[in-house]
């Protein structure tokens, strides 16, 4: 990328969505994001929250400096419609990226695609540092973003694993699943299951992705012992966090503000052992036992979404995909 460049290059949806990227790209790439953060080297302040009175539209700001890439960057995001379907909630979110040694701007983008890799990748990486030696079955619950690309990521980070069990309902949301698994992993297919309590019982790792609305809550007594399991969206019941054996979260500060479902009836939550970026930083092991039921929560660190937006601005600067604009001319 020409670090002159005085244009700010804006990437469209589709611009973003003709860009190829490995799974284990995407992995490193966030991996990376989160030792340069344990290590110091990074700024991730507490993001900016601000939702009206009744509820129906919800927006964030986030700001957050990576220090081994040298960029600083402005993250948004804005959901109306929240007491609709999904299908008829409108979404939007966009990354900026400025150059923190020449000063200049780098790139403006739509961040959609940031968060479909880099939360699927997270929850891979909790996986990998979480789960008990011999993991073989892993179980997704639901079908809509980030669970159709739950089960790639999951063999990236533990290839080790035999069973692929998914719960869903939705017959296209399925056959997405099943069509990012074949795209990524050709022969290997889902075991669709339909007592999520049996499953739950089969699974070394459980990767809840399911929307609000889902009827889906494993209990904490479904769970076998040596389980792993992962919140992202919806799925899980919170006794599944609170009678863990070990408590994990990429920000123990994000989950007790967008976590509240979770909460005890008293509003309180049991105490994070470890966050990601230390584990990931080999500071300290989530696991201590092979037996140990692990509950992790996966919400977003901008660092993340900076270093994956960056590594597509490359992308994108190479094949010289976008639009150039002179914004401030």
């Amino acid at each position: 990328m020409d670090r002159n460049d005085t244009a700010l290059r804006v990437l469209s949806t589709s611009d973003l969505a003709g860009l190829e990227i490995s799974l284990a790209d995407v992995v490193d790439t966030v991996e990376h994001a989160y030792r340069t953060l344990a290590a110091g080297q990074s700024d991730n302040p507490r993001k900016l929250t601000v939702k009206p009175a009744d509820g129906h539209s919800v927006s964030y700001a986030m700001l957050g400096r990576d220090g081994a890439r040298e960029v600083v960057a402005v993250k948004t995001s804005y959901k109306h419609g929240l007491h609709e379907s999904r299908d008829k909630q409108h979404y939007y979110t966009t990354l900026t990226i400025y150059d923190d040694v020449t000063g200049l701007p780098v790139a403006m983008m739509d961040c959609s695609r940031i968060g479909s890799l880099r939360t699927p990748a997270v929850s891979a990486l909790l996986a990998r540092e979480c789960a008990a030696p011999g993991a073989t079955t892993a179980l997704v619950i639901g079908t809509g973003t980030q669970g159709r690309l739950a089960l790639p990521f999951l063999l990236t980070t533990l290839p080790g694993l035999e069973r692929l069990l998914l719960s869903g309902t939705h017959p296209d949301g399925i056959d997405a699943v099943r069509a990012e698994l074949a795209h990524h992993f050709p022969g290997r297919d889902i075991e669709l299951v339909t007592d999520l309590s049996r499953a739950a019982r089969d699974a070394d790792v459980i990767v809840a992705t399911a929307g609000a609305h889902t009827p889906a809550a494993i209990e904490a007594e479904a769970l076998k012992p040596g389980a792993t399991s992962i919140l992202v969206g919806h799925g899980l019941a919170p006794s599944t966090l609170h009678r863990a054996d070990r408590v994990i979260a990429t920000s123990e500060a994000q989950m007790r503000v967008t976590g509240t479902d979770m909460a005890a009836a008293d509003g309180s939550f049991p105490p994070v052992d470890l966050e990601l970026p230390v584990i990931i930083s080999d500071a300290s092991k989530a696991r201590t036992s092979p037996e140990q039921r692990i509950f992790a929560y996966n919400s977003g660190l901008v660092v993340t979404d900076i270093a994956l937006g960056h590594r597509f601005a490359q992308l994108a600067a190479a094949q010289n995909l976008g639009t150039e604009i002179s914004l401030w001319t």
